[in-house]
């Protein structure tokens, strides 16, 4: 399980079948109903009593919580009461599967761990590889050099500091938060700092995304549907869809997306320095698509992520249940 502050993210292995799930659950809405989501989600895509379970974490960094070690004790209390009394291991940055007394001692350590899973999956199958995963709200930009992972950064901080986690994702990135300014009948209007709309509009304007996939709460409280995201999107300029037309709202989602792809595109030109030119791109995510149109552009072949594409929303969850497995061996 990967247990996010906005999505909770599970895959069950068994064999070589994997089965998948993600639930959206903002857990700063409601954190005494996450051991019940948990329980939920894990009925969900078991097909019975699991041997073995881990899991690894990012909903320590909710505001639900006042530090990381409360939130972190918080969630492994949860994923206990979940999943009953088997063994329950807990991944850190160093990719290290440990007890939950060992993680409830070094919560730093199991602290937004669950990039690190999905990086050793690369690393099993691509002795140098770059991998990019875009996410609902962040982004991770992995090198894998010489069969080992090779990032700088181990914690959130750290991390946004190299360069390895960019805050940019396929949903829930605050579109003010993405570009200052947006073109408007010629001129560069600048944008509203409010929560109108968010990039999961964005990309469902352009067709990047089914409205199936725009499973998070919408700013407005409407449907994730093309017109109402046009809706959304012109409030960014403070107008609506009887001062713009269609064509003008799109090409403010145009221009957004391409600065997501920019800001992406920045990270990786910086994390690549470490990697020969011939390392593949490894895409995977819900916003794979923008990793893939930054691989175009750098001409860096691409490569599909080790557990195929079954996977790739869930990432971390599915990485994490072929490591575990592969330990248990």
């Amino acid at each position: 399980m990967d247990i996010g502050g906005a999505n909770t993210k599970a895959a069950w292995l068994d064999g070589a079948s994997l089965q998948t799930v993600s639930r959206p659950f903002e857990i700063w809405r409601d954190r005494e109903a996450l051991a019940s989501v948990l329980r939920e989600v894990a009925a969900e895509v078991a097909a019975g009593p699991a041997p073995a379970a881990a899991i690894t974490m990012t909903a320590e960094l909710s505001d639900a919580f006042r530090t990381k070690a409360e939130g972190v004790s918080f969630v492994l209390d949860a994923a206990q009461d979940a999943l009953g009394d088997g063994p329950l291991s807990v991944l850190t940055t160093a990719g290290d599967l440990v007890s939950v007394d060992e993680a409830r001692a070094r919560p730093w350590d199991v602290a937004a761990a669950n990039w690190m899973a999905t990086a050793l999956a690369v690393a099993g199958v691509h002795a140098d590889a770059l991998l990019v995963d875009v996410g609902s709200t962040t982004a991770d930009v992995i090198p894998v050099a010489g069969g080992r992972v090779a990032a700088t950064g181990r914690d959130d901080l750290g991390r946004l500091l190299a360069g390895e986690l960019v805050y940019t994702g396929a949903l829930r990135t605050n579109l003010a938060a993405i570009a200052p300014r947006v073109p408007v009948r010629g001129a560069m209007c600048p944008v509203a700092s409010e929560y109108f709309a968010i990039s999961g509009d964005v990309h469902l304007v352009l067709g990047h995304l089914d409205p199936e996939a725009y499973d998070c709460p919408t700013p407005d409280g409407r449907p994730a549907t093309a017109p109402f995201a046009r809706e959304r999107i012109a409030r960014l300029v403070c107008s609506d869809v009887d001062q713009l037309s269609a064509g003008e709202i799109d090409a403010i989602a145009a221009f957004l997306h391409g600065e997501q792809v920019a800001r992406l595109e920045q990270a990786v030109r910086r994390v690549q320095e470490r990697l020969p030119p011939e390392a593949p791109l490894v895409a995977v995510g819900a916003g794979a698509f923008m990793a893939a149109e930054v691989a175009a552009r750098l001409g860096r072949a691409t490569a599909a992520a080790p557990w195929g594409p079954a996977g790739d929303e869930v990432a971390p969850a599915a990485a994490l249940a072929t490591l575990l497995a592969a330990r248990l061996c």
